[in-house]
């Protein structure tokens, strides 16, 4: 019969083991999530904080500094533009405009709106004024500019509301790597809202907005197309106080199907004052003819 060895026996056993050098060994593990102190929300919590923060703000009329980099690897290089100052109209529902002004001389570089449908931009130096629809993708590596769309810019400076009847929100605990003092890295624990647009079998990934949890403020939001795509990715920073608003004083928008890459930097913001139709206006100029991007030869119109 196999003889077993008691549990007393066992724990003294256990016990004596730091005395058996031999058999003892310990090595340091270097400290890979971030120290800082994080916070707690729920789901319900940070769906509210969406839908007021899609509340709080109606219009917004800003002076930004605009940094712009097109390429990546499709082109196979990638080209920076110097930092031009411009101006950004915004009205919901869905309602933008946008200038941008040649540095030093400050004429206009491009001038571009949308009414949520449809989209027109003029481009000065290049004598083109294009209209299009918003939901038609035509990319043109040739003419970069022209890849700029009103309502990719809208999406991403505001934060639509979860409409908890058409979609389904989902929480996930992510990490993301941060750095620390003398540059260490850290995995720091922040939340992701998961928006799916849909019901059942149809249902599809339409966005995630990330949280910081040092602050539980959002601090990027990737925006996908029915197929999985992912379109923009926008990343906050830098909050600050506008007309009792918080709101992001810097945001990058990177478009990455069409490789172009914009950062905002609010020189000058105000929230939720009067922004009359007129400003939605971008009139054909006198002699510049028009490019329709979604024109089909087949139809027989414009």
């Amino acid at each position: 019969m196999t003889s077993k060895l008691p549990y007393s026996a066992v724990l003294l056993w256990l016990a004596t083991l730091p005395l058996a050098g031999c058999l003892l060994r310990t090595r340091r593990v270097e400290q890979t999530l971030s120290p800082i102190p994080l916070k707690i929300a729920t789901k319900p919590q940070l769906i509210a904080y969406i839908n007021q923060q899609a509340a709080n703000i109606q219009t917004m009329q800003a002076t930004v500094d605009i940094d712009t980099a097109v390429g990546g690897a499709k082109k196979g290089r990638i080209t920076e533009y110097k930092e031009i100052r411009g101006y950004v109209l915004a009205r919901k529902p869905a309602m933008l405009r946008m200038i941008g002004l040649m540095p030093i001389v400050r004429n206009r570089a491009f001038d571009m709106v949308s009414d949520g449908r449809q989209f027109k931009v003029w481009i000065p130096a290049k004598n083109r004024f294009i209209v299009g629809r918003n939901d038609v993708v035509t990319p043109n590596p040739q003419q970069p500019l022209e890849n700029l769309r009103p309502q990719a810019i809208y999406d991403a400076l505001l934060l639509r509301e979860i409409d908890l009847e058409k979609e389904i929100p989902v929480l996930e605990n992510s990490t993301e790597t941060v750095r620390g003092e003398k540059g260490r890295k850290f995995e720091q624990p922040d939340y992701v809202i998961e928006v799916i647009r849909g019901h059942g079998s149809g249902g599809w990934l339409s966005r995630k907005i990330v949280f910081n949890r040092q602050d539980l403020l959002p601090e990027s939001q990737l925006i996908y197309d029915e197929s999985g795509t992912l379109v923009t990715e926008a990343r906050y920073a830098e909050y600050k106080d506008y007309n009792t608003v918080r709101f992001p004083s810097r945001i990058e928008i990177k478009r990455p199907q069409e490789e172009y890459d914009i950062t905002l930097n609010m020189v000058k913001l105000d929230i939720n004052q009067p922004l009359p139709d007129d400003k939605f206006v971008l009139e054909q100029p006198p002699g510049v003819p028009v490019i329709h991007l979604d024109h089909t030869p087949a139809s027989g119109g414009d």
